[in-house]
């Protein structure tokens, strides 16, 4: 009796002593405008809840002892606090956010592969979010990226409304876009991908310049565009529509949606969005050939999230898009009756998985993934060219093409956090890509394999509180192997190359108000088929195709940047100021010269490798918000560019009377000044005023003449875009608002005017804003607050 009376009485201290290693925080959460919705965390744990409609929190079973709790809010400065958890009765917290109107405090991840606060990060990240979507009314990714300092994005063609992003000064092969972190955005995405991402599956957009993000691959040499898609974090709903009538003419709609179920407790959620657009063609001269491209397009997508502990997480993401565009002229009837079409109908999915695994006392961090793309297009790039021959009736039904497209990626990562919270990461990624792209009407192939393995490594070293170091590196070798066919010229392809890219970034508080930074990465890419050469575009009447050339070598970059920045609050007044230089230098450069006509009615480009060049500016970002509902931000970049020789851009021809060949020191249609602004002004609680806009400056663009062939170099006038928009919100109840928002894009209607005309017109000769004046409406649904 004695022996059972200790087993019990052991059992109960046992439960004594478990009852006392956990207690319950509770609390409410307030903004000067009353209560919010936010999420509440224990750091460095799993641990996390979200507040009810008053504001208030519960989170249980929080280990006792002193923890540090993060209350994150949309729109708010994240709060951080030491809290002294008892087994019971602890005390109820009282918490106020104060609002981060010029975004300064958010989390990012693409800096150091791992959540870090963008005003404690080594490397300069800039966020795109909801607030500058919704400022700019912009339904897809590539209506967002020209509001950040060193980013410009640009149309390439007017038949098939081709866009890419230069970063720094540099084209857009030499950017990295990433899905949720992960380089699955192939080239062929590339082409078309970014009219493509609606912003209804976008939470926000991290973009890092320069070289300081060598960690997720070889080919972040201009910097990495990080397309974060919307995570489930609340119970949320939300349904809109947008109706933009092109030029008073051409009526472009967008119906969206995007909903997140979450459990109280945070161990499983999931969020769905979806988007459907569609587009009439706009012709800006009215000679019958479009300058902005019919589009039809759907997209639908989901991310949901597992706990199967408080020490590990599982994450699953999808999205498919169709997409169905066309340009040229007589849209109604088939291509290949038509003077020039090009036409792309594309279907892509996208996916991935990630599984993180915490140790107990939280500070390593465990990650694996896989993510995939496919994309499969079908394309027409072709027409009579004015003319009505067999020949050319029979050569136009032979200009139907299909590409597919393939990209995988997969690795595991470690984060360690020391005990003197220096941080180390570590680990390998393998990306395999194919593309095989046909159009046998031209005797046109790619044929394209890439194999990369890459191990990184990386310390984040923080001797003192006012300084911090990120130094690393990522070694890859690379495998590419292809063939390249075009008429009777033929290209093959086997190329190993393995390079080593260091990084080394550096940051120092010189006190609260003034931070510098700087930073060195060295980036390379191998011999392979990039964005451009998926491009098929019309010029003078015949198609113009790009080939790999022979001998090509690995080109090599170096890229430098150093900072200051200043961020002060004076009373209700935040400012932030941001100057960077930097320096970009390139070796082996691939540049594309243009051989003229060869066999029937096709233009040759070939990629060689041209003389070095280098890049060198400086970016600025102002950001002012004198109260809680005025805010004003702008920037720019002021550049130079230049090849280190004469670089040929057309080959001109041998006999003497003949088009003699083009020879440029700068770099094409990359102007040596642009910029934006966003102003935001709640005029009252529930009515909005935002003023955006875009400055492009002069530069050079190539353009064909049509009745010789030959390339001449044109100087373009400056552009400044300038956009307002008007939003009204009406509050049904707590769980329903009405907004209702309209306005006009591009007021001044400040677009080209020197379009080429007709069926023999160069479709690559266009530049300046995307789309001339815009008038728009807008309507949304959902249980939002602002």
């Amino acid at each position: 009796m004695e022996k059972f009376f200790y087993i019990v009485l052991l059992t109960l201290l046992s439960f004594n002593i478990y009852a006392q290693t956990t207690g319950k925080l509770t609390g409410t959460i307030n903004t000067k405008t009353g209560a919010t919705t936010a999420t509440v965390r224990i750091e460095g744990t799993t641990l996390a809840t979200t507040t009810d409609e008053g504001g208030h929190f519960v989170l249980a079973n929080v280990p006792t002892g002193n923890r540090r709790i993060l209350v994150d809010a949309i729109g708010y400065v994240p709060f951080r606090q030491s809290v002294s958890v008892l087994a019971t009765n602890t005390p109820p917290l009282q918490i106020t956010l104060e609002a981060d109107r010029l975004n300064l405090n958010e989390v990012v991840v693409s800096a150091t592969r791992y959540d870090v606060n963008r005003k404690q990060s080594p490397v300069i990240v800039n966020v795109i979010g909801s607030k500058l979507i919704n400022a700019t009314q912009s339904v897809a990714m590539s209506e967002t990226l020209n509001y950040q300092p060193g980013v410009r994005l640009e149309v390439n063609c007017q038949n098939c409304g081709f866009t890419q992003v230069r970063m720094n000064g540099l084209d857009g092969a030499y950017s990295q876009i990433l899905m949720n972190s992960r380089p699955i955005f192939s080239a062929l995405n590339g082409v078309y991908g970014l009219d493509q991402i609606p912003t209804s599956m976008i939470e926000r957009i991290e973009v890092v310049r320069g070289g300081g993000s060598a960690l997720y691959g070889s080919n972040a040499i201009a910097g990495t565009i990080n397309v974060i898609t919307k995570d489930p974090v609340i119970n949320s709903w939300e349904v809109a529509n947008n109706t933009g009538l092109i030029d008073g003419r051409s009526l472009d709609n967008n119906l969206s949606f995007n909903t997140s179920v979450v459990s109280e407790d945070l161990t499983h959620g999931a969020t769905f969005y979806g988007a459907k657009r569609s587009r009439q063609a706009y012709d800006a001269d009215g000679d019958g050939f479009t300058e902005i491209t019919e589009l039809e397009s759907t997209a639908f997508g989901s991310k949901a999230f597992f706990k199967f502990s408080e020490l590990n997480k599982l994450t699953i993401d999808f999205s498919a898009i169709k997409e169905f565009r066309r340009g040229g002229d007589r849209l109604h009837l088939a291509p290949h009756f038509t003077d020039i079409t090009e036409q792309l109908d594309h279907n892509t999915f996208m996916g991935g998985l990630t599984f993180d695994q915490y140790s107990k006392d939280y500070r390593t961090k465990y990650s694996a993934y896989a993510s995939a793309q496919r994309t499969v297009r079908k394309s027409y790039y072709g027409g009579l060219g004015g003319e009505r021959t067999a020949a050319d009736s029979l050569r136009a039904a032979n200009a139907y093409g299909t590409t597919k497209d393939f990209a995988f990626v997969g690795g595991g990562q470690l984060a360690h956090t020391l005990k003197n919270e220096d941080v180390f990461t570590t680990g390998i990624e393998y990306n395999h890509s194919q593309v095989d792209d046909e159009i046998p009407g031209y005797n046109r192939a790619i044929e394209q394999k890439v194999n990369s393995t890459g191990i990184y490594a990386q310390y984040e070293w923080k001797p003192t509180d006012r300084f911090k170091a990120l130094l690393g590196g990522r070694f890859d070798h690379v495998n590419v192997s292809g063939s390249y066919f075009l008429g009777d010229i033929n290209r093959a392809s086997d190329v190993s190359v393995s390079a080593f890219s260091p990084r080394i970034t550096l940051l120092y508080d010189i006190d609260e108000v003034f931070q510098l930074r700087g930073g060195y990465a060295r980036g390379f890419r191998a011999p392979q088929a990039f964005d451009e050469d998926m491009h098929v575009s019309s010029v003078g009447g015949d198609q113009q195709f790009i080939l790999m050339g022979e001998d090509l070598r690995t080109e090599f970059s170096n890229s430098y940047t150093a900072s200051i920045n200043f961020t002060k609050a004076i009373a209700s007044t935040q400012a932030n100021i941001l100057v960077e230089g930097f320096f970009t230098d390139i070796r082996n450069p691939f540049t594309y010269v243009s051989q003229g006509v060869i066999g029937d009615n096709i233009r040759l480009q070939q990629m060689v490798n041209g003389a070095g060049l280098y890049v060198a500016g400086t970016n600025v970002e102002v950001g002012i918000a004198p109260s809680d509902r005025l805010t004003f931000q702008f920037g720019g970049t002021i550049q130079t560019n230049r090849y280190r020789e004469d670089q040929e851009l057309f080959k001109g021809e041998d006999k003497v009377d003949g088009d003699p060949a083009v020879f440029t020191r700068n770099l094409v249609r990359t102007p040596n000044s642009y910029g934006y602004l966003n102003t935001n002004w709640r005029v009252t609680e529930d009515f909005g005023v935002d003023v955006t806009g875009v400055y492009t400056g002069s530069m050079i663009v190539p353009h064909v003449v049509r009745e010789s062939g030959f390339l001449d170099l044109v100087q373009s006038r400056e552009f400044m875009e300038i956009n307002l928009r008007l939003s009204r919100m009406i509050h049904v109840n707590n769980s329903f608002s009405l907004e209702l928002s309209g306005g006009v894009q591009n007021i001044f209607n400040s677009y080209q005017n020197d379009f080429d005309r007709g069926a023999h017109r160069d479709s690559d000769y266009i530049y300046g804003p995307a789309r001339p004046r815009t008038y728009f409406v807008g309507v949304k649904i959902g249980n939002f607050t602002h």
